[in-house]
């Protein structure tokens, strides 16, 4: 009974695990979205993530979408810190259903940032 149990968690964290890979690792979609940087930020109590918001305003004087995202590369962090207030274009992959906040706040993350004129 005992040697069942164990079997069953070891295939309940493996099955976790492995669906955490696949969840970090493909893509569900990817693309570019430009705008103007107002945030970003380095957040969590024990996992700490950067977290970031981008205005994107299509037309002057309408009003702006904000775009939540998430940056797991600390190259990447800098660059688009050294570029808040400048428009950008930012690169991203969605990953959806990822299991821990651990990875990060969004389902954005950002890989990498183009200054644009």
């Amino acid at each position: 009974m005992i040697k069942m149990l164990v079997i069953l968690l070891l295939l309940a964290i493996v099955g976790l695990a492995g669906f955490s890979w696949i969840t970090l690792h493909w893509s569900y979609a990817s693309g570019e979205r430009a705008g103007f940087v107002q945030k970003l930020s380095k957040k969590g109590w024990v996992c700490k993530t950067w977290e970031g918001e981008m205005a994107m305003v299509t037309m002057p004087g309408t009003v702006s979408e904000k775009f939540y995202f998430t940056v797991p590369d600390e190259a990447v962090a800098v660059k688009i810190n050294s570029s808040l207030g400048k428009r950008v274009a930012l690169h991203y992959e969605q990953h959806k259903w990822i299991p821990n906040s651990c990875f990060g706040e969004t389902e954005y993350f950002v890989t990498a940032s183009q200054v644009t004129e």
